[in-house]
């Protein structure tokens, strides 16, 4: 009899050892909720959350002062697009500019889903004052839009899994971009820009079943039809 199977006959009598060898239970995963998978065009459903501070330098000379900013980030709930915006505080100013901006560029959403911080809880109660008052209400009439916002549950951030895992993404490529190098303003929202053209090239399927063919849907051909980094169509003279 050699040592292996005398080793493993005593720790499979051994309770202590079975009851603690067990392979983990992996639990099911549940459906998406019912905001995943609406269909419905790229931005309808945003999910939004803040991510900084970094260090901005106010010219491109070398002993130029710093500053702070910060980074909105928006994902879509249907594609998983991002669009990603530089602000310089965490203000409900701050954050309203942003939101015109991405309205601007985007479209309206119809359903914003944020956790609970200060500057979107501040944003919608001011929201809701204007609303309430006499010209919102006869503003909404006119245009017939309406923007409802849902807050993740207190200490829940589990709950916002989609805009943390975007975070985590875009930060992951700014650490491997600029390094500790200081950039200026225009600097740091071209590398923003294409930090975020490379998020939204992210494969969602492939396009065929073929092993040859390489082409693939991503959340940049739900924004602008061909994929963002694709070159120009090549025409006949």
């Amino acid at each position: 009899m050699s040592v292996r199977s005398v080793l493993h006959r005593v720790t499979n009598e051994c309770t202590v050892w079975v009851r603690f060898d067990r392979p983990s239970p992996q639990p099911l995963m549940s459906d998406l909720p019912a905001a995943r998978v609406q269909q419905c065009h790229p931005f309808a459903l945003v999910g939004i959350d803040f991510a900084g501070p970094l260090q901005l330098k106010e010219t491109r000379l070398r002993k130029s002062r710093s500053y702070k900013v910060y980074i909105a980030v928006f994902v879509c709930f249907t594609v998983k697009a991002c669009h990603l915006e530089v602000v310089t505080d965490l203000s409900i100013a701050a954050f309203f500019a942003a939101f015109d901006r991405l309205v601007a560029r985007r479209g309206l959403p119809s359903d914003i889903f944020t956790d609970c911080g200060t500057n979107f809880v501040g944003a919608d109660r001011q929201l809701h004052a204007i609303i309430n008052s006499l010209k919102g209400q006869t503003a909404l009439s006119d245009s017939h839009s309406y923007c409802s916002w849902h807050f993740n549950p207190p200490s829940a951030s589990h709950f916002g899994d989609l805009w943390e895992a975007a975070v985590c993404s875009m930060k992951r490529l700014l650490t491997r971009v600029m390094g500790n190098h200081q950039y200026s303003y225009e600097e740091f929202t071209t590398v923003l820009c294409r930090v975020e053209a490379v998020l939204n090239s992210r494969p969602l399927t492939p396009l065929s079943s073929d092993p040859v063919d390489l082409d693939y849907l991503s959340p940049g051909v739900f924004l602008i039809g061909p994929p963002l980094f694709a070159g120009p169509p090549r025409t006949s003279p």
